[in-house]
């Protein structure tokens, strides 16, 4: 006769760099946020843990507030679990920002009503320095007003074939995307999107598209008609994964 072990759940708020790393979820090769997490939890409390997030970001794609939750075999207090996993992390790209207790009715993905992005492009001549690998750099001029009519367009209920992967594996293209809005600070130009989930693939999908907007190769029709034809090789381009980050999950107040 077995026992059922008592687990205690954390809700972790992190931050990760993701440039050389396959993404959130772990893989058969390369080093990925779950593995490096679940390497440092090891360091303290040993034994099999797994780190469930929000969303699981791509290759390269980075994080200012990923929500994950894991179950330990030990209540510690939440604030040991953030120091102990900072003081393991200190040589990795993985900070963890917020360490809450909850009961094990929280689901870091299931539970969230709703995820937030943001794609960042800096658009200048001159090359990247410090930035280099944290946005997309384009060197031709970009109108983000016209970025941000054209972007209305994809609000809504829809079907988002178009910007869906090919390797894409949810059930439906059928998804509500509650924002998307482009502005621009300087060199600087931001894409804000939100919505409950998203396709694989999808944000990028649509800056890359609504780039071609921008620099004047797509007028707002040529988007309206690459998203209604419901097919993949009518997308304009997938931005890369340098810009893109999980800014934060909603979750209901209770």
């Amino acid at each position: 006769m077995t026992t059922q072990q008592t687990c205690f759940r954390y809700k972790l708020t992190l931050e990760y760099f993701g440039t050389g790393l396959v993404g959130w979820q772990k893989q058969d090769s390369g080093r990925s946020v779950q593995g490096i997490l679940a390497a440092a939890t090891h360091k303290f409390c040993p034994g099999e843990v797994s780190f469930i997030g929000a969303g699981r970001t791509d290759a390269g794609v980075h994080a200012a507030a990923m929500v994950c939750h894991v179950d330990l075999p030990r209540d510690y207090p939440a604030h040991r679990v953030m120091d102990a996993l900072n003081f393991h992390l200190k040589h990795d790209p993985v900070s963890v920002l917020k360490s809450e207790r909850v009961t094990t009715e929280f689901d870091a993905r299931f539970s969230a009503v709703k995820r937030h992005y943001r794609y960042h492009i800096i658009v200048r001549r001159a090359p990247l320095t410090y930035q280099i690998h944290r946005a997309w750099h384009v060197k031709i001029p970009l109108d983000a007003s016209l970025m941000h009519e054209a972007a209305q367009i994809l609000v809504g209920h829809h079907d988002f074939t178009t910007f869906r992967s090919v390797k894409c594996q949810a059930k439906s293209p059928v998804k509500t995307l509650d924002q998307l809005d482009v502005s621009r600070d300087g060199d600087n130009i931001y894409i804000d999107c939100a919505a409950r989930s998203f396709l694989h693939h999808q944000v990028r999908s649509m800056v890359g598209s609504l780039a071609f907007v921008g620099r004047g190769k797509w007028t707002k029709d040529d988007l309206r008609r690459s998203f209604e034809a419901c097919d993949r090789r009518r997308l304009g381009h997938n931005a890369p994964p340098d810009g893109l980050y999980f800014i934060g999950a909603d979750y209901p107040e209770s």
